[in-house]
């Protein structure tokens, strides 16, 4: 019997890494009905591929069962006749099992890929609720890896082993039957055999296995150094560092062990074949050699065509006798993938749309905040007893040094995460009673770290309103101060922005930013930390765009850099959670805590005789800066 590739593949499948065995799932009725759960809505196509195996295992005995009658009556009875229509009837036969596989198939792939287009609908849905906190917790690529390799490792659970499991184990019972009624003793005799066929396949796909566990190990390191050396940055640090040497031995030396794996493994699946071809030639000797035995001395009725039959059976059993023992490991695997992804669904969302949301029939972006805490994880407490209030059309600035919770305060405002203490207010309602898709639909925020998809700046735009119009891009990218740069532009609005937007500069992704929030319209403008990475010619083409909008717009802003909140109506000083002062810039800057301290640091001022010579100050400041910085 010839083993091919396939076959081989499956016997290294049959062994397990001893984290699978640690990590191997309780299989239970509930996890099972709950699998088999999602073939419910295509039950009619898979009692119809359970239909087609049955036929297509039975179909494909009858050709070894019709090579006896072709033998005895064919060939020993010199009937050519019957010989020729023994011959086209298993021709047909041969046909019509391999033309009901192709239909099994095709029903298979159906099947598994509506399976896995809804488990992928349903992850995706189910992920986008999931709040801001799952995705700072979690590790991005093992929630990809479960969206994509789980999700088609399901794919192969329905075409492979469901499948596998129905056709071997209906080809053993067929082919059983057949052996045990041409002659019981060399039924039981195959029956016997063909489990010590099963010990050189386990043991030669184990080395296999360890081999192809090693080269992978090795590839992934060379994956690792090619994705490390050969990236932008990567190379930029090799060169500077003179490294280029040191890298190519690192490469080279990788390369060499995965070269001599290969070569073993190449090897291994050598001898494999050896051993294989050799025990599987055992068998039929032994039934050529006990039927001559039964022929020649016990006068027994068996015939060649029978034993030949017998032999043909034999052989036909080992493949499926071989993945059945295999079978095991690969269905603890897929309980193992339907295991993941079910305790991903089973999440419940944290932040989600309470009973009878309310929807107000408009917005003007009012913010109050009552006694408000927060804690990422308890008990690190990041907010402690926060309360300011912000009317509509009004401007607040909240600035403080790193860490003191900025970001978190607006954060808590279109619920990216809930207050664990007080209440935050949104057009006085409780933002946990408003509908959630309406509350972000009010609020904008321009953050440091801009996001821009890879496409155009027009696809860019459009992401805040599809249907917008030409004139409304154009008025919002007037309005961000980026719409001279983008008419410089050989394709104007359809120029591409790269992965991430690295084909733009810090200052045009974060005034593109400021146009998509724009188009969205929002009652509540929030900037946070949107100029702090900029140089200064770029600071002052934002300011200049954030400036009007402050004045039109309810907004909250957050900044490192005072230069960039003196227009707030309020500005509010964070340390270590807490308000710790409020009011206006020149007062701040007088009263000698925190503001004064940060404003000495950026301004180098001294002291301040009054609120008019500040003012003077800071501006003649700003100018010099910009000045400066522009000659620069």
């Amino acid at each position: 019997m010839s083993m091919g590739p396939g076959g081989m593949g499956r016997g290294m499948r049959g062994f397990m890494t001893e984290e699978e065995k640690q990590q191997a799932p309780k299989v239970t009725k509930e996890l099972l009905v709950r699998v088999f759960s999602w073939l419910k809505p295509y039950w009619k196509q898979f009692a119809l591929t359970l239909f087609c195996i049955l036929i297509s295992s039975v179909l494909s005995i009858l050709p070894s069962v019709l090579t006896g009658e072709i033998i005895d009556k064919g060939l020993y009875g010199r009937n050519l006749p019957l010989l020729i229509r023994l011959i086209l009837l298993s021709l047909l036969v041969t046909f019509l099992s391999n033309l009901i596989g192709v239909a099994e198939s095709y029903l298979n792939s159906w099947i598994a890929q509506h399976i896995t287009f809804d488990m992928r609908n349903q992850l995706f849905r189910h992920l986008q609720t999931m709040s801001q906190r799952f995705f700072t917790t979690n590790n991005q690529g093992d929630i990809v890896t479960r969206m994509t390799s789980d999700v088609d490792g399901v794919k192969r659970v329905v075409t492979d082993t469901f499948s596998s499991i129905l056709s071997n184990t209906i080809t053993l019972i067929v082919a059983m039957t057949a052996m045990f009624q041409r002659n019981w003793i060399l039924a039981v005799l195959g029956i016997i055999i063909v489990p010590l066929f099963a010990i050189p396949t386990r043991r030669a796909g184990k080395t296999r296995w360890s081999l192809t566990r090693e080269a992978q190990a090795c590839n992934d390191e060379i994956n690792g150094i090619l994705n490390e050396t050969l990236s932008v940055s990567g190379q930029t640090l090799v060169k500077l560092f003179g490294k280029e040497e040191t890298e190519y031995k690192r490469y080279e030396e990788a390369n060499r062990r995965m070269i001599a794996l290969n070569i073993r493994e190449s090897m291994a699946g050598r001898w494999f074949r050896v051993i294989i071809s050799t025990v599987s030639s055992i068998g039929p000797m032994l039934l050529y050699l006990v039927g001559g035995i039964l022929m020649m001395k016990y006068n027994s009725d068996l015939t060649v065509g029978d034993i030949t039959v017998l032999v043909t059976l034999l052989s036909r059993m080992y493949g499926p006798v071989n993945q059945l023992l295999n079978i095991q490991v690969d269905w603890i695997r897929s309980m193992a993938l339907f295991t993941r992804i079910f305790e991903y669904l089973d999440m419940e969302p944290e932040i989600k749309n309470c009973q009878n949301p309310i929807i107000p029939a408009a917005a003007t972006g009012s913010v109050k905040f009552d006694h408000v805490g927060f804690y990422y994880e308890y008990p690190h407490q990041i907010l402690k007893d926060i309360s300011f209030e912000l009317n509509a059309g009004h401007s607040i600035a909240i600035v403080g040094p790193s860490g003191s919770g900025k970001s978190t305060m607006i954060n808590l405002i279109p619920r990216l995460y809930d207050a664990t203490e007080g209440t935050v207010y949104f057009d006085s309602v409780d933002v946990r009673k408003l509908d959630l898709a309406w509350l972000r639909s009010n609020i904008g925020i321009v953050t440091q770290d801009t996001y821009l998809f890879n496409g155009t700046i027009r696809d860019n735009l459009l992401y805040a309103k599809p249907e917008a119009t030409e004139e409304e891009l154009i008025e919002a990218c007037r309005k961000a101060n980026i719409y001279d740069f983008i008419e410089a532009q050989p394709d104007g609005m359809n120029t591409i922005v790269g992965n991430r937007g690295l084909k733009l500069s810090g200052g045009e992704k974060q005034r593109i930013s400021i146009a998509r929030v724009l188009l969205k319209d929002p009652a509540l403008m929030i900037f946070d930390e949107a100029t702090s990475a900029l140089d200064s010619i770029s600071e002052q083409k934002i300011q200049d765009a954030i400036d009007p909008l402050i004045e039109s717009r309810t907004s909250i802003l957050i900044a490192h850099r005072l230069s960039t909140i003196l227009a707030a109506d309020e500005i509010l000083v964070l340390k270590n959670g807490e308000i710790v002062e409020r009011g206006q810039h020149a007062d701040l800057v007088r009263q000698g805590g925190v503001y004064t301290e940060l404003y000495e640091t950026q301004f180098g001022a001294g002291n301040v005789s009054g609120p008019e010579d500040e003012a003077g100050r800071v501006a003649g400041w700003n100018a010099s800066y910009t000045e400066g910085e522009g000659n620069a």
